[in-house]
């Protein structure tokens, strides 16, 4: 177990080490279990994650819960109006510590599929969430009984445009946060801004100091119009913190070649590294870059036979392109240690999960699996007749789909790797919650969320520092943990790290909207308790 556990610590080289931040876990997104995850036995306790009472299928993104080293987990929750709030539970019992509402609304980009609303904790514990108008809340302590919610805008003359920015400055893509507490998120423009300001990205620093850059300054390449993060792609971080990977999306829209992976500079947003996408972004996805342990970037694109999409393997500078992996578009890729699959003999050190659909009304198989790759090593596909990645170990779903001749896919944008336990935790629309045990190939554990599962939009998956395991299904959120006489708590320290201050603050006190006030979300007295 010791030896597990400095290895993970290897591989993580900046988040907490019992805390979850954000989309897929960490900066690098590659959704490394900080802690042991426990025995799939019981839902605890469970909660609606959306108001709006949604109806199949189910074509919405809701964001990742975070988790505190001390068991507070962080809630978005789409409310009943369409507008959002933030629950934040007790992770024991889900008993609701305080919530407060945001007037964020959705970028009108989004796909046809309401876009997700996924904020990021830092390492010392703030919360940062969407507000209106590109701004931002933050909560100086998550694990606080009652908060105060600050408003600051990356624009420094928000307050004095504030209508003009609210009706044309939305935030679409989730909040990532690196070791030091800077946050990192992209900003659509829509229609015309003050200024002449258009879609980008922003960086806001602990202090509140802040600075932005256009998309068309990271790229600027001859032909490409309209620049703007993917809906839904989280920015990502380097290993060691200095760079910022994301997907640029061009007006030219669902066509070879508008599209980029960038790289900019982290504390400058100085443009660095870019590189041409084979294929294209698209914003009813959620693909964001993945970091590997070697600084590899790995991100998903459409088209992709049957739909599958195409997973780039890029290297750090984005100047060398790899073999590339047969899916990619609707997720974020994990990093799986080789010590995890005792029966690889390659010589690759740490290897890939994915989501391996085949969707049969797109022409596949309609044997939807989950897979283990190799981004060092190739085999021919055999539909395309192309070098792909290899494939290391695969598993298929179990449950038959009730009205077509095919099984329940994976609902997985961001799934849990366990080195601790060997195993990967990933949910399904057929409603269940399953532990693929590495070692054996086989499906360990399993646990029914829902009798029938809904057909819905790709969901996270998440673990606390207690290792309750949590996954959504049919707009609701779980909590799964052991029988109590199995229950067993692994205790993990915090690294504090030091902060990088630099720029001007753009604080807004005084806004006319009040972010602490308590929301019409869920409550404890809605929740759903199972002991």
């Amino acid at each position: 177990m010791i030896a597990r556990f400095l290895l993970l610590l290897a591989l993580l080289p900046a988040p907490l080490c019992a805390q979850w931040l954000g989309h897929a876990g960490d900066p690098q997104h590659t959704g490394l279990a900080p802690v042991k995850s426990l025995p799939l036995d019981r839902i605890v306790w469970s909660m609606s994650v959306d108001e709006t009472s949604p109806t199949e299928p189910i074509l919405i993104h809701y964001g990742s819960p975070l988790a505190t080293p001390q068991n507070t987990i962080v809630v978005p929750v789409r409310g009943s109006g369409g507008q959002y709030c933030i629950d934040a539970v007790r992770g024991s019992d889900g008993t609701l510590l305080w919530d407060v509402m945001t007037d964020f609304v959705n970028a009108p980009s989004d796909g046809n599929w309401v876009p997700n609303f996924s904020p990021t904790l830092t390492p010392s514990g703030a919360l940062y969430y969407q507000g209106i108008g590109g701004t931002v809340y933050r909560v100086a302590d998550a694990n606080a009984t009652s908060v105060s919610p600050e408003r600051i805008s990356f624009l420094p003359d928000y307050m004095a445009n504030k209508a003009a920015y609210d009706a044309s400055v939305f935030i679409s893509t989730p909040i990532t946060s690196d070791t030091a507490g800077n946050i990192y998120f992209g900003y659509e423009v829509s229609g015309t801004a003050p200024g002449g300001l258009t879609s980008g990205i922003a960086r806001i620093a602990p202090n509140g100091t802040a600075a932005y850059v256009a998309a068309s300054a990271i790229t600027g390449p001859a032909g490409v119009t309209g620049l703007r993060l993917g809906t839904n792609s989280a920015p990502a971080l380097s290993l060691d913190g200095s760079k910022v990977y994301l997907g640029l999306q061009g007006m030219t829209g669902d066509s070879q070649g508008s599209d980029y992976l960038a790289a900019i500079d982290s504390a400058t947003l100085a443009p660095l590294h870019n590189v041409a996408l084979t294929g294209y972004i698209d914003d009813a996805g959620t693909t964001s870059p993945t970091v590997g342990p070697d600084g590899r970037v790995y991100f998903g694109t459409l088209p992709g036979y049957h739909f599958r999409g195409t997973l780039g393997n890029f290297s750090a500078d984005l100047s060398q392109s790899f073999t590339p992996g047969s899916f990619g578009w609707d997720e974020t890729v994990s990093i799986v240690p080789r010590s995890m699959v005792p029966s690889y003999t390659g010589t690759s050190t740490y290897l890939i999960f994915s989501k391996y659909n085949d969707y049969k009304e797109a022409g596949g198989t309609g044997i939807n699996k989950l897979a283990i790759l190799d981004p060092n090593d190739t085999q021919i596909d055999p539909v395309t007749g192309q070098p792909v990645m290899k494939e290391i170990l695969t598993i298929a779903g179990v449950t038959p789909d009730p009205t077509l001749p095919f099984v329940r896919e994976w609902c997985i944008n961001a799934a849990v790797v366990d080195p601790f336990t060997h195993s990967i935790l990933a949910n399904s629309e057929d409603g269940m919650l399953y532990r693929w045990d590495l070692w054996t190939n086989t499906f360990s554990e399993a646990i029914e969320l829902f009798a029938e599962g809904a057909r819905e939009a790709y969901t996270p998956t998440m673990l606390g520092p207690d290792g309750t395991t949590y996954a959504i299904n049919r707009a609701v959120l779980f909590a799964i943990v052991p029988e109590p006489s199995s229950a067993a708590l692994l205790a993990a320290g915090a690294l504090l790290l030091a902060r990088r201050r630099v720029g001007q603050a753009h604080r807004l006190p005084g806004c006319d909207f009040i972010p602490g006030k308590r929301c019409a979300c869920p409550t404890a007295g809605t929740r759903s308790h199972r002991i």
